[in-house]
């Protein structure tokens, strides 16, 4: 059973938490931000809120524990209610990823805080593991979802900042292809060749992060952690 699952079975609760917090930040950033600036659509569906019932797509959540890729509810956004339409929306997509990235570090620096004040010592050996195994993963998926996320094909965050970027002319004739490139990224995930020469080069800088996360951290601290 647990072969045919995207994580091992006994990991399955810890990346449910992971993505509910993943999840939750991500859309919310989404929602303050563009709040912030002027549209009233992401508080009158009731977004701007760290709540995670209204994030989370259940659907979404079953796909990424069964296959590893999945989704939450997009939060809408009304560009034209912004002061700067494009600067601002490329700042709104932006904010979804990096919010993982910040949320990423702060779980690497709290995992290093458990090792540096000795927190861990006294508790028992599955409670420690069990510690260690959900900030681990709050840094790996979090980092994977910022990836994810800034991938250029709809109905990613980075396609949103593609299109914002590109002159109008540009953005309309991408626009014609856009259920194609729907197909085009699924084909990227599930068949393993394509996989392997367009999606693999990208996922492999997640372990990039990682080393520049925890170089950071162990000059912060003063010692290594092995990750």
């Amino acid at each position: 059973m647990s072969s045919l699952l995207a994580y091992p079975i006994d990991q399955l609760p810890f990346v449910f938490l992971v993505l509910l917090f993943g999840f939750t930040v991500h859309e919310f950033a989404h929602a303050y931000v563009a709040d912030r600036f002027g549209d009233p659509t992401p508080r009158s569906m009731g977004r701007v809120t760290l709540n995670p019932r209204v994030h989370l797509d259940v659907l979404g959540m079953i796909f990424f524990l069964l296959v590893g890729i999945g989704w939450a509810k997009p939060v809408l956004v009304n560009r034209s209610k912004f002061k700067y339409p494009r600067v601002m929306g490329i700042i709104v997509s932006l904010v979804g990823p990096l919010s993982n990235l910040v949320l990423a570090f702060i779980s690497l620096l709290i995992l290093f805080a458990f090792y540096q004040f000795r927190l861990l010592d006294d508790m028992s050996q599955g409670v420690s593991l069990a510690i260690k195994l959900f900030f681990s993963l709050m840094v790996t998926q979090n980092i994977f979802l910022f990836i994810l996320n800034l991938i250029p094909f709809p109905p990613l965050d980075g396609y949103r900042i593609l299109m914002d970027l590109l002159p109008g002319r540009w953005m309309m004739h991408v626009k014609k292809y856009e259920q194609w490139l729907y197909y085009a990224i699924l084909l990227m995930f599930f068949i393993p060749p394509i996989r392997m020469v367009t999606l693999g080069p990208i996922f492999a800088q997640q372990n990039t992060i990682i080393r520049w996360f925890t170089g950071i951290a162990e000059q912060l601290f003063g010692f290594a952690v092995r990750f």
